[in-house]
């Protein structure tokens, strides 16, 4: 794949440009009466999901009319492009429907299928995050590092709560949180920005949907964290949907043996 660094700015200024556009629509608004409904998938979405996504599509759009959109409200197109965006307005919409400050807007943008810029933007804290291919993460421009850790009963260890595993996956997740320092429960995307700037070691997710995590991974990789499924492999369209995400190698090693002798 080619690197081209001065395009990939460019693409990460206007990822940065949506996220804040589009959480000025989410923060009008936090904390107030919803129009709000169940999805297919029985997963709520908002008034606000729905016109952050449209503003952040818009602009997208202006500034790249020949890159492809994967957003989770308004489906796909375009999707052959060299590159193409993939959106989730509101990752954590329980818990922005709670007016919890734990959710956040995801924008992340794959190249020829590899995500390569990725933006965690968290509007009521006005936490930016922001990872690019072969650079170190920032938060609010500064630069991130993961956690020194590397024994897992020493790891803070994140999921967003164990409905989201089926009953196996959450014998298997409760029998690695048993093994760490603690658990901590619910922060939807906020636990990998979390990670990223090495206050949470491991987060272990199942079920996700490709607009969870291509944002994420170049934050996580850029801090120099790691990520995979549960099987050790790079996480692509075709996943199976299970993420494990590490402050370093050997922690996230260590994590992909307990995960798969059960």
């Amino acid at each position: 794949m080619s690197f081209d660094a001065t395009l990939y700015a460019k693409i990460a200024k206007c990822a940065e440009k949506a996220a804040r556009a589009g959480g000025k629509v989410i923060s009008s608004y936090y904390r107030k009466p919803l129009m709000q409904h169940d999805k297919e998938d029985e997963t709520p979405v908002t008034i606000a999901d729905q016109k952050a996504e449209q503003r952040i599509r818009q602009i997208i759009i202006d500034t790249f009319p020949t890159h492809g959109i994967i957003g989770e409200e308004y489906g796909s197109e375009n999707t052959e492009a060299e590159f193409v965006w993939v959106i989730d307005p509101i990752d954590g919409t329980k818990a922005f429907i709670s007016g919890k400050p734990s959710f956040g807007t995801l924008i992340g943008v794959l190249h020829k299928g590899i995500p390569v810029v990725g933006v965690l933007y968290q509007p009521i804290l006005d936490e930016l995050w922001i990872g690019m291919k072969d650079n170190i993460s920032l938060l609010n421009k500064k630069s991130i590092r993961t956690s020194a850790c590397l024994e897992l009963s020493q790891a803070i260890l994140a999921s967003t709560g164990p409905h989201n595993f089926n009953a196996d996956q959450n014998n298997i997740f409760t029998f690695i949180a048993n093994r760490v320092r603690f658990p901590v429960y619910g922060g939807d995307c906020y636990n990998y920005g979390l990670l990223a700037m090495g206050t949470i070691d491991l987060v272990i997710e199942a079920n996700l949907k490709l607009h969870d995590v291509v944002a994420l991974i170049p934050i996580i990789e850029g801090a120099g964290g790691v990520v995979s499924d549960w099987m050790g492999n790079s996480l692509t369209q075709e996943w199976d949907g299970s993420l494990v995400a590490a402050s370093s190698g050997t922690l996230h090693q260590k994590a992909l043996r307990l995960l798969q002798a059960m």
